[in-house]
């Protein structure tokens, strides 16, 4: 294949992938054109925090104090040893087939001494092979009997068991330094947002938490009816200057191309704050929508639908972030951010 070949399959390429993100961008048309942009102060080129770990709950502290003496707790035991009568049983089984051994050990020699020829001698002489190989089967038979017996002896858990001062109880193992209550693990995420919140409460006491997002959410539907009907006039309040002038030059692109962006059935399903911080005299916080609705772009002169669907809805995830100067003051929309 030529260099020249080569160039255009490259051209072709660009320009599939070129069809194919205009083809997305006019599929998924709300507000803000379904792409990041805006301004989030200092924090723009970081994507927006997942929403926080909410904290761990203390969990119930390892007990630190010794059994009542009414009801000590037991201590456990090692596994018992051999009773006597176990004892005297082994051993006089053990110490019959060694007399027997021996006696027959005795007789033999005797017999050996007192017939005629080496043959004799050797035959009845010493302990025999079968008499060595059944010593040792009784001996594994009671090392065996005894090793079972100390097995079946119940004994705790490991960590289980504890000793303080002294004492012994049953519970879980208590490390050292444990305090009489745990604090809630916090996420670092959690701590930043907690600490940004503590700085916007201090230049406006009223502040608060589900106030908020219900504004956060009622202005989410009035951005979205003011983008639907092309009338950014209407919502300029709840906007910046960069964010205005980023959903005006949107909006004339679609209306140059004779495109109408539609919005029906929003349900948002989650608003959760999940950043806030003040920087340069300013308090920013950022919010994650999670919504579903209708989202389709219709011809302007023929009607017909020609992105999206009227039927099938589409679940989105966004991050809006909201700025004003500290105080009691207004909030404007400042960037809408997509997920990584």
């Amino acid at each position: 294949m030529n260099r020249r070949s080569l160039r255009m399959l490259g051209l072709l390429g660009l320009l599939v992938a070129a069809g194919i993100y205009m083809t997305e961008l006019d599929a998924f048309a709300r507000a803000g054109g379904s792409r990041s942009s805006g301004s989030r102060g200092s924090r723009s080129f970081s994507s927006p925090s997942r929403p926080p770990v909410s904290p761990s709950r203390p969990q119930p502290a390892a007990p630190n104090v010794a059994p009542r003496a009414a009801a000590p707790a037991p201590i456990p035991q090692p596994a018992p040893a051999m009773s006597p009568f176990v004892r005297s049983m082994a051993g006089g089984v053990l110490g019959g087939f060694l007399g027997a051994m021996l006696f027959r050990g005795i007789a033999g020699a005797g017999a050996g001494a007192a017939g005629e020829g080496g043959a004799a001698g050797m035959g009845g002489a010493g302990i025999g092979l079968m008499d060595i190989l059944l010593l040792a089967a009784v001996g594994f038979g009671i090392w065996w009997w005894v090793k079972k017996r100390r097995q079946e002896q119940p004994v705790p858990a490991e960590g289980y068991y504890e000793r303080q001062a002294g004492v012994g109880y049953y519970g879980p193992p208590v490390s050292e330094g444990a305090a009489a209550t745990q604090e809630p693990v916090m996420d670092a995420r959690e701590e930043d947002r907690q600490r940004g919140l503590a700085h916007v409460r201090q230049m406006d006491a009223r502040f608060d938490e589900a106030a908020f997002r219900d504004l956060c959410t009622d202005n989410f539907f009035k951005v979205q009816a003011g983008w639907m009907n092309r009338d950014v006039d209407a919502i300029e309040s709840l906007l910046t200057i960069e964010m205005q002038n980023e959903f005006r030059r949107e909006l004339a692109r679609l209306k140059t191309e004779g495109k109408i962006n539609r919005l029906e059935n929003i349900a948002v399903r989650t608003v959760e704050l999940t950043e806030a911080w003040q920087e340069s005299g300013q308090d920013y916080i950022t919010v994650r929508f999670l919504a579903n609705l209708l989202d389709y772009t219709l011809d302007e002169r023929s009607g017909q639908v020609i992105d999206g669907s009227k039927t099938e809805p589409v679940k989105f995830e966004e991050y809006w972030t909201w700025v004003r100067p500290v105080g009691p003051n207004p909030w404007r929309l400042s960037a809408i951010n997509q997920p990584d």
